[in-house]
């Protein structure tokens, strides 16, 4: 039995409980005993990174949250946000989902025109949108590659995410494909978004490095069955500079994820 609402007392944002996932009747156990709690903060929300090895189920995980997806069995809650606000989760994909028949503008104004925001509203606070992720000059573009760079089109993406002010933003691997420089200036960019809008992110992906750079908290998962075996606080400050990178309590928290998510390889169950 799977159950998927919103609990108007839920004192946690988020909340999966005791998830299972299998196949073939039961035979083929993909996720097993899954829980995790994200906590609700108000005017600061949180930043949880789930980091695993690939294979692993981390975006499966966002698509129960977001409601993309059912598990066999288990039982999924999330906060109940403000009356008739049906934009609570949003999710920005790794591959490129902007459309790219539509314009910059266009694109990111796209839930408030579903929404039935006029066209004079909706533009003015798109505006806005593209001029906080530096997409000002681009909006008349089309959405596409090679007339806009892959970070760029990410920027679109994520401003397209952010514009109906969601409580809950689903990351799943956003900077994956992009270059070094550009995906640095992108988790940049994140840092400052969730500082501005105070969301709670959720944020998958197997680089440690940008795991314990974004992170309030870090979550390791296993493979064969997935479950979460490690739960590492990161004692950082909010204010994050590449500058950050250098220091020794960054070093030690890159060592100790590292070496907490080897270990997680070791106990995976020997294939015959």
């Amino acid at each position: 039995m799977v159950n998927f609402k919103d609990d108007p007392i839920l004192e946690n944002i988020i909340e999966l409980r005791n998830i299972h996932q299998s196949y073939d009747n039961g035979k083929v156990k993909i996720i097993e005993n899954f829980d995790l709690l994200i906590e609700d903060k108000p005017f600061q929300g949180q930043f949880v990174v789930l980091l695993g090895m690939s294979g692993c189920g981390k975006s499966t995980i966002l698509r129960y949250i977001a409601g993309l997806q059912k598990p066999t069995s288990g039982t999924i809650l999330i906060k109940k946000m403000e009356a008739g606000d049906k934009n609570r989760v949003n999710m920005v994909f790794q591959q490129y989902s902007s459309l790219p028949w539509m314009s910059v503008l266009d694109n990111v104004a796209l839930g408030l025109k579903f929404k039935g925001v006029s066209r004079k509203e909706r533009e003015q606070k798109s505006m806005e949108m593209i001029e906080w992720v530096g997409l000002t000059g681009h909006e008349k573009k089309y959405a596409q590659y090679p007339l806009l760079s892959g970070g760029q089109l990410q920027r679109v993406a994520i401003a397209r995410s952010l514009i109906s002010n969601p409580e809950i933003l689903l990351m799943d691997e956003p900077f994956g494909a992009l270059d070094v420089e550009t995906r640095q200036s992108m988790q940049v960019l994140l840092l400052d978004i969730w500082k501005k809008f105070h969301t709670t992110i959720v944020f998958v992906t197997h680089d440690i490095t940008e795991a314990v750079f974004l992170a309030d908290d870090i979550y390791i998962m296993k493979k064969s069955p997935s479950m979460i075996v490690e739960h590492i606080p990161v004692d950082l400050p909010l204010n994050r500079t590449f500058e950050l990178k250098k220091t020794v309590r960054f070093i030690e928290l890159e060592r100790e994820v590292e070496e907490k998510l080897m270990n997680t390889l070791k106990k995976q169950p020997a294939k015959l």
